[in-house]
């Protein structure tokens, strides 16, 4: 048994995809031939990798959480060298950054089908 992937629920799973194409330099699409509620991304050389899946009556999640609204019930962490170059590559990418910011050394965005994400610097 292997973990092959984390799958994204989205209004539009090839626009999400893009998205993270765009984040993440040098994925790529693996597989898109599943139709057109589908696209798998994979990093390079392989591993776990990231789909995404259109679900026409997704909601996105509310970060922080709220009574009685949807619930993130998971995050990307992604590692990166320059905290603040790369938080604005992700939203030039089309990101939003979230306004409640919980650590100075992590930056919660929102991909545009509003799923936070977490880019952190490793601490020295």
């Amino acid at each position: 048994m292997r973990l092959t992937a984390a799958v994204l629920d989205a209004p539009d799973a090839r626009e999400l995809a893009h998205f993270y194409l765009r984040l993440l330099p040098g994925w790529g699409v693996r597989r898109d031939e599943d139709g057109p509620d589908w696209v798998h991304i994979r990093p390079p050389g392989g591993g776990t990798g990231l789909s995404f899946q259109t679900e026409p009556d997704y909601r996105p999640p509310v970060w922080p959480s709220e009574p009685d609204r949807p619930r993130m019930m998971v995050h990307l962490d992604i590692e990166v060298d320059d905290l603040e170059r790369e938080t604005a590559r992700a939203v030039a990418a089309g990101a939003r950054l979230a306004a409640y910011q919980p650590q100075d050394d992590v930056r919660v965005l929102l991909d545009p089908a509003g799923h936070p994400f977490c880019l952190y610097t490793e601490s020295q």
